[in-house]
């Protein structure tokens, strides 16, 4: 596992994030944040696939009363997102947010930024600061030309600085892009200048096609350097994929352990069955075994499918109308082909301690 950068503690709810503590998986929810109802349905869905921290938009002084019934509903720490209204933020802290999202460029005068950060102070709720490239200010665009990741940096540690001015340092800090190479590098940047827990990801990052390669590709850069305390992937579409693709980013990356990794191979002119929806159902038969950690291979012929499977602790393989169950790359049963998925989720079952 690399070296995580040395980042302060700050507590959000019922969870701790920087000091070397583990990476947590935030996403955000898409319903309106005064339908308390559907809210609380899709944070504990989200939290179902493995979200550890929620965010949700406060536009109205509505949504930021619903929190408190949304809080008493849920498990994970509740975060809001405020924009342009100081009123919005202070009304979140009070009705139990536990953290606040802001942008101090967004917010107005620094009057109406002190009295966000004095009702963070009194309540010791932890202000996440954020940028984005898409509203960086104009004096750092005409300064660099365009817009930078130094100029995202600037930008970010010069908001830090006129809050810790202001006697509060529970800060988390966000710089994110749409542009995957300036998100990595302003995150090079900014490790380097500041020990505050950071906030990553890659921000309008597409659908859920172009948008996991791309936060797959720029998560997996920074996070590889050991930068990140919270990570968001952020998709056009259901959140609880976002949820799904952090998780197997932080797997990839060894910054999580639990949970069964598929393996398969691509299939070739050797293939006699339907490998892409059997690997299909046996990643779904998959998610519901977190308690394992170990290697699952799905192989497309009897022919290289033990030899293939060899480093995984089980397998199948298809052949024509017949297949192949693998341990630890040894054919232990052969069985007709509509019998492998039964038969896996059998071993699966024993494996798990399962009974029926």
């Amino acid at each position: 596992m690399m070296n995580r950068m040395n980042t302060r503690e700050v507590r959000i709810g019922n969870r701790v994030i920087g000091g070397g503590n583990p990476v947590l998986i935030q996403s955000m929810c898409n319903t309106k944040t005064e339908d308390v109802r559907a809210t609380v349905e899709q944070i504990r869905r989200l939290t179902d696939v493995g979200c550890e921290i929620i965010r949700v938009a406060v536009p109205t002084m509505e949504a930021a009363r619903a929190l408190e019934e949304i809080k008493n509903q849920i498990q994970i720490p509740l975060v809001a997102d405020i924009h342009f209204d100081y009123k919005l933020a202070i009304a979140a802290m009070e009705h139990g947010a536990d953290k606040i999202r802001i942008n101090p460029g967004n917010i107005g005068s620094e009057e109406r930024i002190n009295a966000v950060v004095e009702k963070a102070k009194s309540l010791r709720i932890p202000i996440r600061v954020g940028v984005n490239s898409g509203s960086l200010e104009k004096r750092f665009i005409e300064k660099y030309g365009h817009v930078t990741a130094e100029g995202l940096v600037e930008s970010a540690l010069e908001k830090t600085a006129m809050i810790e001015k202001m006697g509060y340092d529970n800060l988390v800090i966000s710089i994110k892009s749409s542009d995957v190479m300036m998100c990595v590098r302003a995150h090079e940047l900014i490790a380097q200048k500041t020990r505050y827990p950071l906030h990553v990801g890659i921000t309008e990052a597409g659908t859920l096609y172009s948008g996991n390669i791309k936060s797959s590709v720029g998560l997996g850069i920074i996070l590889y350097q050991g930068i990140g305390d919270t990570i968001r992937v952020s998709l056009t579409g259901d959140p609880a994929e976002e949820v799904k693709t952090a998780k197997k980013i932080l797997k990839t990356l060894g910054l999580r352990k639990g949970g069964i990794e598929v393996v398969s191979c691509p299939t070739c002119g050797r293939t006699k069955i339907d490998l892409i929806g059997l690997a299909n159902q046996v990643e779904t038969l998959a998610a519901g075994y977190d308690e394992l950690d170990i290697k699952l291979a799905v192989m497309g012929c009897v022919v290289n499918g033990p030899g293939e499977a060899r480093e995984a602790d089980l397998g199948i393989a298809g052949g024509d109308g017949v297949g192949i169950l693998i341990k630890k790359g040894e054919t232990v049963r052969k069985m007709p082909e509509a019998e492998l998925l039964p038969a896996l989720k059998a071993e699966l079952d024993q494996l798990a301690g399962r009974k029926d």
